[in-house]
């Protein structure tokens, strides 16, 4: 068929999301954004993110269209057990054929059901029902399992809407059975960045993508921008050396003050990592980011190795009575101040024994600006045994925007006391 030597020289895929909830907009659709990043990352052209609500119509108009035209097809929702999961019968009312129970599937469903210690519903065996003919995918992580079929010559793979089962899925069956379908392989290496806006890594990028025939793409994350370089070769060593080349050169131009690591790792996971290379433990002061900072070295589950504890000290006579940072410093400075920043950051290192102490006092807004101090402004320090370091910047953004910028900026004055650092 002439569409499907198309779709095989483009090796275009399309994503569908299926679910009222995301159409309504109650839910973020998560989902399309990684199953895009994952088939970009094997070598598709992910051409369509389609989401569609649970309407049968709608369903099977946007199943007929997008395997008309794409190669692949990944689908997630729909496979659950209430009337509103109709996305396994609606697969098999376009392919024109019936469902048909799979005994080994059910009883998967029914030996989790008793591993949790309840019932298996009636309503719950709908999901061993697929159209004649397709693969079935198991779910190791819930009842639903996931399934594949071909349909005019477009392989599309239907797996649960939740993302933690979604992503074990595609990893585990779709993954393993769509890479050999890519004749031009890409190899993409992810450089995090921060400190830097988007057009300026940009601006200072600029050659890199035809001294090296690669491409160079850009994501906000705030605080943070994902710099991505991909490249693209019929054979996999090539592309992936290419990649290698043009992300030092990158590298090489930004530095590795603004690029602080590769792949996901975010920029406190980064520092927490750095701490216990160098054998440093960190206490934390906090003011106006209430606790975000805290949160943020602790999400990392290596934290416990370097992170000896924090103080939440929003008012003065928290400042005072738990810090003992003085009632003389506070009035002649104001609690947002540099003054008042460097004695908190010392005393939260004195107080938890720690290497390094990281303080941060501010305005987060939207009220309590003045001229001299705005809403926005922000004071954070670290001390360590020699020295205390204090830097000042003004945030924009909402009041949560700013907490997280203020929070990422004492990260990344962190990260860089301690790569100068050693134990004491």
């Amino acid at each position: 068929m002439p569409c499907y030597a198309t779709r095989m020289n483009r090796e275009t895929a399309a994503v569908l999301c299926i679910g009222t909830e995301l159409t309504r907009g109650e839910l973020l659709n998560g989902n399309a954004t990684w199953l895009a990043e994952a088939l970009t990352t094997i070598g598709f052209e992910v051409a369509a993110l389609d989401c569609v609500a649970d309407d049968r119509a709608a369903i099977e108009r946007a199943l007929t269209r997008l395997s008309a035209e794409h190669r692949i097809l990944v689908c997630t929702g729909g496979l659950g057990p209430t009337t509103d999961d109709i996305t396994t019968e609606c697969v098999a009312r376009v392919q024109g054929v019936p469902l048909e129970r799979d005994p080994v599937s059910l009883e998967r469903i029914r030996e989790r059901m008793r591993r949790f210690g309840r019932t298996m519903a009636e309503s719950n065996a709908k999901q061993a029902d697929f159209p004649r003919g397709a693969r079935i995918m198991p779910n190791e992580n819930g009842t639903a399992p996931g399934f594949s079929i071909n349909h005019t010559g477009c392989d599309s793979f239907f797996m649960p809407g939740v993302p933690a089962e979604m992503k074990a899925m595609f990893d585990a069956h779709v993954a393993p059975r769509v890479t050999p379908l890519v004749s031009t392989r890409h190899c993409q290496i992810l450089l995090r960045t921060y400190g830097l806006p988007e057009s300026e890594l940009n601006d200072r990028l600029v050659g890199i993508e035809a001294e090296f025939g690669i491409t160079v793409g850009y994501r906000a994350t705030l605080p943070e921008v994902e710099v991505k370089v991909l490249a693209r070769n019929r054979d996999a060593g090539q592309a992936r050396s290419a990649a290698r080349a043009a992300a030092d050169a990158v590298l090489d131009r930004l530095g590795d003050e603004i690029v602080f690591g590769e792949g996901v790792t975010r920029l406190p996971e980064v520092a927490c990592r750095l701490l216990e290379q160098h054998g440093l433990t960190l206490a934390i002061a906090e003011s106006c980011t209430g606790g975000l900072v805290a949160e943020l070295v602790t999400a990392h589950a290596g934290a416990s190795a370097v992170f000896l504890g924090s103080a939440v000290t929003y008012a003065n006579s928290a400042k005072t009575s738990i810090l003992g940072v003085s009632n003389e410093i506070l009035s002649e400075f104001g609690a947002v101040s540099g003054e008042v920043a460097r004695a908190m950051a010392e005393a939260a290192r004195q107080r938890f024994g720690g290497d390094l102490g990281l303080a941060l006092t501010g305005i987060a807004g939207p009220t309590g600006g003045t001229p001299d101090k705005p809403v926005g402004l922000v004071y954070y320090a670290v001390a360590d045994a020699r020295e205390t370091r204090v830097e000042r910047r003004t945030f924009t953004g909402t009041r949560e925007q700013i907490r997280r910028r203020a929070a990422y900026a004492g990260l990344a004055l962190l990260r860089k006391v301690a790569r100068e650092s050693r134990s004491v």
